[in-house]
């Protein structure tokens, strides 16, 4: 037996052997190394283009247009991002907030940062076998819900939540979003 064992794959994995080498041409003199900010030479121009690039490639993925595209340093900055933009943004509407009591610490710690703020956040008790009750979440919308916050694939338990009608939920409740295909399942996405 190898040792060690890691056996913690719920908090992180190995890079994909075909991502890391993608990935390599950006992270070597040898490629196409750079910093996307500094257009003042070539390395930064590149740097940038691919950057465009990929953004160009996920937006199509996911039906979005590319300025709606955020790169961040990962998942926890990229929920804090999410969580607080949307709250911050819609707080004239209302401070209410759903998520589930099974969600990303850092989804969860950003929520309980919010009521410090002054949201109220309602914590869904999800089933025993790990999906939220879609009566209990539609019981939970009130006028002044601006943001239902429910992770798809849950990195722990691995259950998958019906996102699709879970947004339909959401819209309907929140009736100033409009969620159109191929966006019918989310108008924000963090990972």
């Amino acid at each position: 037996m190898k040792l060690p064992i890691y056996l913690d794959y719920s908090a992180t994995t190995p890079v994909d052997p075909r991502v890391a080498e993608k990935m390599m041409q950006f992270l070597t003199l040898d490629g196409t190394f750079g910093n996307p900010a500094s257009r003042s030479h070539r390395f930064g121009w590149q740097a940038e283009e691919a950057v465009d690039i990929a953004r160009n490639q996920i937006a199509e993925l996911v039906g979005a247009d590319p300025r709606e595209i955020v790169f961040t340093s990962g998942a926890t900055e990229s929920d804090n991002l999410a969580i607080k933009g949307a709250a911050n943004f819609y707080q004239k509407k209302g401070k209410h907030i759903i998520t589930s009591k099974t969600e990303h610490k850092a989804v969860l710690d950003t929520c309980r940062q919010l009521e410090r703020e002054g949201f109220e956040v309602t914590y869904l008790a999800p089933q025993r076998n790990g999906i939220i009750d879609l009566n209990e979440l539609e019981a939970a919308m009130r006028d002044d819900t601006i943001l239902v916050s429910i992770m798809h694939v849950n990195n722990e338990i691995g259950v998958v939540q019906d996102i699709a009608t879970i947004a339909k939920c959401a819209a309907r409740a929140v009736s100033s979003t409009t969620l159109t295909p191929p966006r019918a399942w989310a108008n924000c996405l963090s990972t």
